[in-house]
This record gives C-alpha cells, sequence and structure tokens, in this order.
C-alpha cells in the first residue's frame, strides 16, 4: 500500500492507474472497524471491475468543527491508520496537510452549501456550518482523487443523505454507497470517540443502543403508531443512564422531514453527550419487514429474476402467478368453462393451496397434488388471464397473498402486486420487455420444457393479446403504479436486472434497516 502525502503524488498515481476503476474510503482517521469494513466493501468485485483500487483518505477537516468543538484534540494516529488500511485491502492512503487540500486558505475558500431543508435538523441544528465544512471537504477531495464510487457508513446518516444530495445536485461522477453500521459486543456503533470514553461512561453510553432496540420492537405490528412516546421513552432511559441528550428526533429518511406517526420506514435518530464525547446513533422503525413488489406484463422475466433477487437479500419469495396458473389449472382439472365466474367460484371455497420452497426451487401444489410443472403448460398460460380476470378469484388469492404479507420481509410478483395487492410496498417496480424480447424468452422456455414451439409471429400476437386482457379487464387491470420504477429488461442479462433492483432496493432500503443475509 501506498501513501501519499500531496497532490502531486496522489496525481502521480492516479495516472498510473488510470485505466483501473477507483473506490474512495473518505475518513478523518483514527480509524476502526468499522472503517475497515468500508475498505473491505469497497474491494469487493463489480459488475464493471472485477478487482477495483482502493484509496482511503485521512484529513483532519478543520472546516468541520465549530469553536468549542474537539479539533485541536481529535486524534491523529497515521501509523496505527496505515496498518488498519493495509490490513482491510487499501491500495493506497491520502494523508494530505491542510496546506494542501486548501492551498489557497479557509479564509478564501469557495465553500459549498448542501440543501437548507436536509441540515435543518439532527446534527444540523446542534453544529451550525459542520455541514458546509463536510461538503466542501468531500467535493474538494472528490475533484483531486476522481473516485468512481464514494462509500460512506449509515451511521452517520444525515451526512450520507446530505453527500448523496450535493453529488446528484452537482451532477458529480460518482457513485455512492451506504454501507452498514458496525457495532462493538454490547452495541454501540463504532466511533472514533468511543477511545475518550472511561470504562464506567462506556458502560453507560452502552443505554444508547439498547433504548433505540426497545424502540425498533415497540413498533412492531403497530402502524400508524404515535412517535412522541416513542421518542420521550427513548430520552428518558438516556438521561436515566446520566447522558445529556441533544435530540431524539423521528424522521422521514431520505428527506429527513418530521414524522409524528409510523408510516412505512421511519428514522429514530438521537445525538447524546457521555463524558467527554457526543455519540449519535440511528434505529429504523418498522411496523413489519420491508416487502418489494413487482408488476409487469406477462413473460418479462418477473419470476426468474424475482426469485433470485429474494434469495440474495433474505427475503421470502412469493410467486402471486404460480397462484393464479394453479387456480387455473384446477379450473381445467374440474373441465370448469374458465370464462363463467359462476362456476368458478365454488372451487375457491375449500381450495387448498400450498407454496412451497426447496432445494431444487418453489413447488406449488393444490388440494394435496404437486402441479408445479403443469401449471406451466401452454394451455393454462392461454386460460390464465381469462381466470383471473373474475373478480372471485381475484379476491380470494389477493386476501390470501395480503396475508402472507402481515409480517412483511417477502419480495412478491405479478400483474397488479404494487397497485392491488401491496400498495404501501417499500420499493415498486415495473419490470418489463418489449413483445418481441418476451416472444423470444417465451420460445425458449417452451423448447427447453419439452413443449411444442409456435411461429415466432404467432407468440408475438398471443403475448399482445393478452397484454391487452390483462390491461382493459374490470378487476386489477394491469397498470403500473404511480410510485412504481420502469426497469426495461431488453438486453440485460438476468445478474444485471437483479443487481440493478438490489440498487433501487438500497436505494429505499438501508442496510442498518435490512442487512445482507452474507
Amino acid at each position: 500500500m501506498q501513501l501519499l502525502r500531496t497532490r502531486a503524488e496522489l496525481e502521480a498515481w492516479r495516472r498510473a492507474c488510470a485505466d483501473r476503476s477507483l473506490h474512495c474510503v473518505p475518513t478523518m482517521g483514527a480509524l476502526h472497524g468499522g472503517h475497515a469494513s468500508l475498505i473491505r466493501r469497497a474491494k469487493q468485485p463489480t459488475p464493471v471491475d472485477c478487482n477495483p483500487l482502493v484509496l482511503t483518505s485521512v484529513f483532519v477537516n478543520p472546516l468541520q468543527f465549530g469553536p468549542n468543538e474537539d479539533f485541536a484534540r481529535y486524534p491523529r494516529c497515521l501509523e496505527a491508520d496505515l496498518q488498519i488500511a493495509q490490513q482491510a485491502g487499501a491500495d493506497a492512503l491520502f494523508a494530505p496537510s491542510v496546506e494542501e487540500v486548501y492551498p489557497q486558505g479557509e479564509c478564501e475558500l469557495t465553500r459549498v452549501q448542501p440543501r437548507p431543508s436536509l441540515q435543518a435538523g439532527l446534527c444540523g441544528r446542534h453544529r451550525a456550518g459542520h455541514f458546509d465544512g463536510v461538503a466542501t471537504v468531500v467535493v474538494r477531495l472528490l475533484a483531486l482523487i476522481r473516485p468512481q464510487v464514494l462509500l460512506l457508513g449509515e451511521k452517520d446518516w444525515q451526512q450520507l443523505q446530505i453527500l448523496k444530495s450535493v453529488v446528484q445536485d452537482l451532477g458529480l461522477p460518482v457513485q455512492v454507497w451506504g454501507c452498514p453500521t458496525l457495532r462493538e459486543a454490547d452495541g454501540l456503533a463504532m466511533s472514533s470517540r468511543n477511545r475518550y470514553l472511561s470504562s464506567d461512561e462506556r458502560q453507560r453510553a452502552s443505554a444508547l443502543p439498547q433504548a433505540l432496540q426497545r424502540a425498533a420492537q415497540r413498533c412492531l405490528g403497530q402502524p400508524e403508531l404515535e412517535l412522541a412516546p416513542v421518542q420521550a421513552e427513548v430520552q428518558r432511559a438516556l438521561e436515566e443512564a446520566g447522558m445529556v441528550v441533544d435530540y431524539v428526533e423521528a424522521l422521514k429518511p431520505q428527506s429527513l422531514q418530521a414524522q409524528p406517526r409510523l408510516g412505512g420506514l421511519t428514522l429514530l435518530a438521537v445525538a447524546a453527550h457521555c463524558g467527554p464525547s457526543r455519540l449519535i446513533d440511528h434505529v429504523f422503525l418498522m411496523s413489519r419487514a420491508p416487502i418489494v413488489a413487482i408488476d409487469g406484463p406477462a413473460g418479462a422475466g418477473k419470476s426468474t429474476v424475482t426469485r433470485a433477487f429474494a434469495e440474495r437479500l433474505g427475503l421470502i419469495y412469493l410467486d402471486t402467478g404460480a397462484m393464479y396458473r394453479a387456480v387455473t389449472w384446477l379450473v381445467r382439472d374440474r373441465a370448469v368453462d374458465p370464462s363463467k365466474a359462476e362456476e368458478v367460484a365454488p372451487l375457491l371455497a375449500d381450495l387448498d393451496l400450498q407454496l412451497s420452497s426447496t432445494s431444487s426451487g418453489q413447488r406449488v401444489s393444490v388440494n394435496g397434488v404437486d402441479v408445479t410443472d403443469a401449471i406451466r403448460s401452454p394451455e393454462v398460460t392461454a386460460q390464465v388471464s381469462v381466470v383471473a380476470a373474475h373478480g372471485c378469484v381475484r379476491e380470494a388469492l389477493t386476501q390470501q397473498q395480503q396475508a402472507m404479507g402481515a409480517r412483511g420481509g417477502l419480495v412478491a410478483e405479478g400483474r397488479d402486486i404494487g397497485t392491488a395487492v401491496f400498495p404501501d410496498a417499500e420499493l415498486k417496480v415495473f419490470l418489463t420487455a418489449t413483445v418481441s424480447e418476451r416472444a423470444r424468452r417465451r420460445a425458449l422456455d417452451l423448447e427447453e420444457r419439452g413443449f411444442e414451439v409456435p411461429e415466432r409471429a404467432d407468440l408475438e400476437a398471443q403475448i399482445a393479446e393478452r397484454d391487452h386482457l390483462d390491461s382493459t379487464r374490470a378487476v386489477a387491470p394491469l397498470t403500473q403504479a404511480e410510485d412504481a420504477l420502469e426497469l426495461i429488461t431488453d438486453g440485460l442479462a438476468i445478474d444485471a436486472v437483479i443487481q440493478r433492483l438490489v440498487d433501487l432496493f438500497r436505494e429505499r432500503v438501508p442496510h442498518d434497516a435490512w442487512p445482507d443475509p452474507n
């Protein structure tokens, strides 16, 4: 690992590796396990580069310290930082002086002022000018380092949202990745300021994560819960532990605007003084685990990518399309006219429809009969839209799906999941592809399953007709939810689609709210 002390050394190193992707982990030094986890994450392969370079910066930025804050005594231990960064896998460490970063001096420096709405509360209210200093130094470092990816911890949640907005608003050519908070054995979030705590203070500081976890538990199964009593309970617990509280605020995670009652994902953020250290921490409040709803027309590849996406994030996979196919199979098996709702409805009264996961994939059974393969036949495919259009079928299966989703923690795909079944899903995606692309995929699927493959023109006509039926039916027609994000999969490999879904999920559900399973 190379140590770079000047802009000239940085530029020479940057030119020597100009053909490599560069990931940057900015720090103020006093590195600990949390920083090391950022460096290790930065080193992981990406679709663009299987071996990206990682540069860690160490710079104690005077612009972000107030008059009575600890700039002079902030820990500076470069030798230890070098060792931690190297062990974590960094390729270079940039440790410039103040003069190297601000050669024109602090007084003449052009400052970056982030959106006022993002710094009106939390630490912004208590540390005037702090985030102006943070944004200014990060923009300066980005200009010098020119990385493709900037990695930041979710622990400093307000800082993460502010820097994401600065990058977006200024159109800077860098991706910002948020990474999970690392904690000590007692739950205290890792921080360079923890080293200031005495053993007694450290014990009292553990009341902070404990109070946050109690708040999170209190919110489970309580949608629309008033949050003022929850905040008061956290503050009381901290004060009883001898801490001086700056704030306990409940906010919308992205906009950082006040959230008086639980509604979807909610940030509960705290800052409190314990001895000489000002500690910040947060928890995400949820009445249930997150839900992802993936809508889209038939043949867009929803089942394939949804199954893999769910496994990647440790979510339960709910294949609603298989449920409608299973009912259609039953209609055909009982020789019922699929177009007559009055004949279909009695079959739903004692319907026993089971979805189960096995090592070989999802299995589907209807009234004790395994129909996993049978529901994919052309005959079932040709009639499923007709059966699904009946109100009695939609109502019965929607109720069953919503019961499955009561606790959350699932990803569901279908053609009205985001509009009718889970309208409050944390992420809604409208996954689609052109008719010609879907026909190509359908032909391959039929061939692999041993079914006869129609002419391509006939397949395209069938798919177009099914789109028309699905989008014009009276009950729960196929439409894109207003808050759904469209993802067109033409020309994308399955892995690329899955990664895009993961990226969209992480924009709305941070690691601290739903950790990666691995």
